[in-house]
């Protein structure tokens, strides 16, 4: 396949201006100026002119729901909606039905046979059920393809528990990935603790069940370099407050292995947003204030935020049509994370899209040790997405591609539209 015409920007290679890529075998085979590769046979020409090339997205924290709620999502639609999105790698959570903590439940979900459109790893449990207590077996999960470990919907509470999956991970190379919340201090709450809680007579989650969570993981990550030598990789998912964000950008200027991530929805929205108690606006971390969201973007900007990722979380209708208090937390986010990043990040806040795509591919695929992901150098894997980074489009989620449709951002305009998503060398949507 030749892809043909388009602005190619990879910022792993360094590469950005107008070049061809050709892509044999499922890999980038090379990159060159236009005309260059115009004698070279191919099967395919994908006409990229006026469009940005990158390489495909990678995602590291999805909800794909199968096994075991397979009405909410499957492998196969969660992955198409993924492709659609425009990312060819995602990371499926382990808190399915039942919890993915063993190997047997890593092959099946990892088979072939689930109909994955795009490539799927998987982080299996931190501990036995998410239950908190006892480790699984993190080398025999290693060796049988586990890109990291989390209990992820679940925070892992006990400091001696935490401490022994960081050390045990650390040794294997392997993050842990963090839900950073304290749910002693959160027992009851249904979204951010503030004035719009207390309009709505709604218990709030203080930004210290975030941060106490994020500062103590810190801690545990210092000891064990300084006690056992060992380069723990603490990440911590979804990091939606300004006080753990400077917990984070303090372990880094110390030198921790210490990485996060932030979802568009937590640089897009506040807790106004769930207005009128709009259960498509609960999510946990739950919508922040503005200050909240605005050190969100701040870190997105001046790099203490690492990568951006969708957490993805897909609910039937009926399970979002209830009480607030009720309602199931998260929202769908693969087919809006592109649009999102490119209006608020880009237009509004002036972040380069080289720097936005840095986000999306090159710095998550780096934190799940993916080589040859995320970038377009010759001889990686030629994943690639093709977008139009100016286009102005309003999102329909009527036409969602995910098989749920729990969305606050049904009908709201976002720029930036993927209009060609390549998969090991393979078109695997085409917009």
């Amino acid at each position: 396949m030749l892809i043909k015409g388009g602005t190619v920007v990879d910022p792993a290679s360094g590469v950005d201006g107008l070049f061809d890529v050709l892509v044999r075998d499922g890999r980038v085979a090379a990159v060159e100026g236009p005309g260059v590769l115009d004698r070279v046979e191919v099967s395919e020409t994908f006409d990229a002119t006026g469009m940005t090339v990158a390489p495909g997205f990678v995602d590291v924290h999805v909800h794909l729901r199968e096994p075991g709620q397979t009405y909410k999502e499957t492998i196969a639609t969660g992955t198409a909606a993924a492709a659609a999105g425009g990312f060819t790698t995602v990371v499926a959570m382990p808190n399915t039905v039942p919890v993915n903590d063993s190997t047997a439940s890593l092959a099946w979900m990892l088979d072939p046979e689930r109909g994955a459109k795009v490539h799927l790893y998987a982080m299996p449990a931190v501990t036995l059920g998410s239950m908190g207590e006892h480790l699984t077996d993190f080398e025999s999960l290693a060796r049988a393809g586990a890109v990291g470990f989390t209990d992820d919907g679940k925070p892992v509470l006990e400091d001696h528990v935490m401490q022994a999956a960081l050390l045990c991970a650390g040794r294997l190379g392997l993050p842990i990935s963090q839900h950073a919340e304290d749910t002693r201090l959160t027992g009851g709450c249904s979204m951010n603790a503030g004035t719009v809680a207390f309009k709505l007579g709604l218990r709030g989650m203080t930004v210290e069940a975030e941060s106490r969570i994020v500062e103590r993981d810190i801690r545990l990550v210092r000891e064990i370099a300084k006690v056992d030598g060992v380069r723990a990789h603490l990440h911590v998912q979804h990091v939606s407050t300004a006080k753990a964000l400077e917990a984070i950008r303090r372990a880094k200027e110390d030198g921790l292995h210490v990485t996060c991530e932030a979802a568009p929805h937590h640089f897009t929205l506040t807790d106004e947003a769930v207005g009128d108690f709009d259960t498509h606006a609960k999510m946990n971390p739950p919508l922040r204030a503005e200050n909240d969201r605005q050190a969100v973007i701040a870190g997105l900007l001046d790099g203490t935020v690492d990568c951006i990722a969708t957490d993805h979380a897909p609910h039937a209708a009926h399970e979002k049509e209830v009480e607030f208090e009720r309602a199931p937390n998260g929202i769908t986010g693969l087919e809006t994370a592109l649009g999102l990043a490119l209006k608020v990040l880009g237009r509004e806040h002036g972040m380069p899209v080289r720097r936005v795509l840095e986000l999306m591919s090159q710095n998550p695929a780096a934190i799940v040790n993916l080589a040859g992901r995320g970038t377009l150098g010759v001889g990686a894997v030629a994943d690639v997405v093709v977008f139009d980074a100016g286009r102005e489009w309003t999102f329909d989620g009527s036409k969602a591609l995910s098989k749920s449709r729990n969305t606050p951002f049904d009908e709201v305009a976002m720029i930036g539209r993927v209009v060609g998503t390549i998969c090991a060398g393979r078109v695997v949507y085409r917009g």
